[in-house]
């Protein structure tokens, strides 16, 4: 007698034009559907496996049942994530380079990339109260680069701020692309990729000398397991693995100004200086909102979880919207409600924004630290530092296009400090 169940299955030669019509529900639509976490389907030609939930979570994060060598579409590598960098990583390599980004992310640098933020938002703070309008989105993706590259030990002239902040957006909002769009986002990351490149050359001949704590620095010198410097491209990723979601933020900080303009009670509630309802909302803006839709594996050896059969080889995508979203983990989940973090249990695999498992040891993202104290100093200035009004526009975002951003990418006018 067998021990393994049918898993449910999506009939069809090919689901990937559903996936890109659906976007951040086409995993949550089909479980759903399915009453099951898990189901099978074909996308880009082959057989995938879609799951979601805490405990697929978990098992997807187990790195001795799957592996990330491959995973990502090479559309996704070529705009996204770049070649060779430590998403694609897995064993001692992964754990090793992915040591040296959390080395990063030290207190002291932390503190320094909040003092960095603070500096950004008052200058840009200054600018916006002499412009008749500020499109949020856009205003605040250059912050985000200022601050990522003045973080990183990147020096930019200012004619080419607006270059590269355009080149990192890019970067991530074509991830999902196709067609022109594809090639803006391909193009971005090759342009950027060869200045960061030829500038990690001039460190390596003495020609630049970022400080030795900054992300130039340290991985201009960075030496893997064999004790050898990484090649120049891929240091170039590297580097831009730093950038790039930093600038990726500037999507939260919108849902932030969205939720502080929706949810008047709880922005009194953020006025009397409480650090941890600031926490709280934080959270629920990167619980509550669209991110990453989900993210991809393959499975590394035959093996059997809950009764279903994962083969060598195949496409798994773990549902990280639809895990933010689950009513096993999350009391009303559509449901705007910071409150509900109070009593969260803190568990890594059922609060997945950003992916889910251990930082040093898997595949959670190591910038989840840094994206959290940069929203912390965003909504300080959004909803305490500064008023604005917000005229009436287009608000409304897509649960389609990936990633989701406002319509109006939130249009605020008359910016004043608060006295």
């Amino acid at each position: 007698m067998s021990n393994t169940n049918q898993m449910p299955r999506e009939e069809g030669i090919d689901h990937s034009l559903s996936l890109m019509r659906e976007g951040y529900m086409y995993i949550l639509n089909r479980r759903h559907s399915f009453n099951s976490d898990i189901f099978e389907t074909r996308l880009l030609g082959k057989k995938a496996i879609c799951m979601g939930g805490k405990e697929a979570a978990e098992v997807f994060y187990d790195t001795e049942k799957f592996k990330r060598k491959n995973a990502a579409p090479n559309r996704v590598v070529q705009t996204l994530f770049g070649k060779n960098g430590v998403q694609s990583l897995d064993g001692q390599n992964h754990k090793h380079r992915k040591e040296m980004f959390m080395s990063i992310m030290s207190p002291n640098g932390l503190e320094k990339l909040t003092s960095i933020t603070k500096k950004q938002w008052e200058i840009a703070v200054d600018k916006w109260r002499q412009m008749d309008k500020v499109i949020l989105y856009e205003e605040v993706q250059e912050i985000m680069c200022r601050t990522a590259c003045q973080w990183a030990g990147v020096t930019i002239q200012e004619d080419e701020v607006k270059r590269l902040t355009k080149d990192l957006g890019a970067m991530f909002e074509s991830a999902a692309a196709i067609g022109p769009n594809h090639w803006l986002g391909r193009n971005a990351r090759n342009r950027v990729e060869k200045w960061i490149g030829e500038l990690i050359d001039r460190v390596r001949d003495g020609k630049v000398n970022p400080p030795e704590n900054t992300t130039l620095h340290r991985f201009a010198w960075y030496r893997d397991l064999e004790g050898n410097l990484l090649d120049t491209d891929t240091a170039a990723v590297e580097v831009i693995n730093i950038l790039r979601p930093i600038a990726a933020i500037a999507i939260f900080i919108n849902f932030i100004a969205l939720a502080v303009h929706h949810y008047p009670e709880e922005r009194e509630k953020l006025t009397s200086g409480d650090e941890k309802h600031a926490q709280m909302f934080i959270q629920e803006v990167r619980r509550f909102y669209p991110f990453f839709p989900f993210v991809a594996a393959l499975v590394k050896k035959d093996f059997t979880w809950n009764g279903y059969k994962f083969e060598e080889g195949t496409l798994t995508l773990l549902d990280l919207y639809g895990t933010n979203h689950d009513p096993e983990i999350w009391e009303n989940p559509d449901v705007f409600s910071p409150e509900r973090f109070a009593k969260w249990e803190g568990s890594p695999f059922s609060f997945i924004p950003q992916g889910g498992g251990d930082y040093f040891m898997g595949h959670r993202c190591a910038g989840e630290w840094v994206t959290i104290e940069v929203m912390k100093v965003s909504l300080d200035y959004l909803a305490n530092r500064i008023d604005y009004e917000v005229p009436d526009q287009d608000l409304s975002f897509s649960m389609v296009s990936m990633p989701s951003i406002p319509h109006s990418k939130v249009v605020i006018k008359n910016v004043r400090r608060r006295i």
